[in-house]
């Protein structure tokens, strides 16, 4: 987040990247009441004419890329119990 940012306002830019129809065709970031968030835009037609259908998500929530132990249930100590039986 920009450190020069003010509370609730936030920034858009065009998404050169866009290879699916499925993504924001603008993406940026907004700060509401002191939290940052990720915003993002998608151009759409209606019957009056064009729009922007927006969506936001909590920075903290939108990393996908966290590694998969820690999204895994906690162990209850009897994962391994199989292993140790002698029959």
């Amino acid at each position: 987040m920009d450190e020069n940012q003010r509370d609730n306002s936030g920034v858009m830019f065009k998404n050169d990247r866009r290879e699916k129809e499925s993504q924001p065709h603008y993406k940026g970031n907004i700060t509401v009441d002191g939290k940052p968030y990720w915003l993002s835009a998608w151009v759409k037609e209606g019957k009056t004419g064009k729009f922007m259908g927006l969506a936001v998500s909590p920075k903290e929530e939108a990393n996908t890329t966290a590694p998969a132990q820690a999204k895994k249930k906690p162990s209850s100590g009897f994962d391994d119990m199989d292993s140790d039986i002698p029959f």
